[in-house]
């Protein structure tokens, strides 16, 4: 159990390095929605073995995160007919460094932060540290709004994975009013991304500074 719970941290981790030198939506999306999956299967090898707790919850998460997020996110990328990040605040060479960095600090934080992980796995705090750190950093270092909200998931999906391997005996109405709150943003977002699109032909979140009064 613990090496399965090492390799779905391992496909976290470099998932969330991919993503740093992505520039297409629908690569991105592509790559967050099977983040998604990998970490609807934590909970399968991390608790101590199925049960209908675990199945149930496994399945809700590959289901919201590996389907239901992606194609509302695909569907706003359809909508406003952006197809790339173009022009991000960092440019993808220097992500990539970045990207490297972020994962040999999540490792630097994981030996000094000893957490009673279920099955002693030894990547759980550093995949779930590293997703984070990359979330925020799509988040401050694009401009497309649609980049800004795979952030914004890639970092849930660091603290779900943190959560779900760390905390096997949370409730599950705790898990299942996290996910509605996910779900609400997300819609939220897409939405949101459809706005920018319809007023500014585009949507990058620089236009946004024309609303200033």
């Amino acid at each position: 159990m613990q090496g399965m719970t090492d390799d779905i941290m391992a496909v976290l981790m470099l998932i969330s390095l991919a993503l740093a030198a992505s520039s297409r939506f629908t690569a991105c999306i592509s790559l967050v929605a099977f983040q998604g999956v990998a970490l609807g299967l934590i909970p399968l090898f991390s608790h101590g073995g199925m049960n209908l707790r675990t199945v149930f919850l496994a399945g809700l998460v590959v289901v919201v995160k590996g389907l239901v997020f992606p194609r509302l996110l695909a569907r706003a990328v359809r909508d406003t007919n952006a197809y790339r990040e173009v022009a991000p605040f960092v440019g993808y060479g220097f992500s990539i460094v970045i990207g490297i960095f972020l994962l040999a600090v999540s490792f630097w934080v994981g030996r000094r932060l000893p957490l009673p992980v279920h099955g002693g796995s030894s990547l759980v705090v550093p995949g779930a540290i590293s997703a984070i750190l990359t979330g925020l950093f799509l988040i401050t270092s694009r401009r497309q709004a649609v980049m800004q909200v795979l952030g914004y998931l890639v970092m849930e999906n660091g603290i779900a994975a943190f959560g779900l391997a760390v905390v096997p005996e949370i409730p599950l109405l705790i898990e299942l009013g996290i996910l509605l709150d996910v779900f609400v943003g997300v819609f939220v977002m897409a939405i949101a991304i459809w706005h920018i699109s319809h007023e500014f032909d585009n949507i990058n979140t620089d236009q946004l500074s024309t609303l200033k009064g």
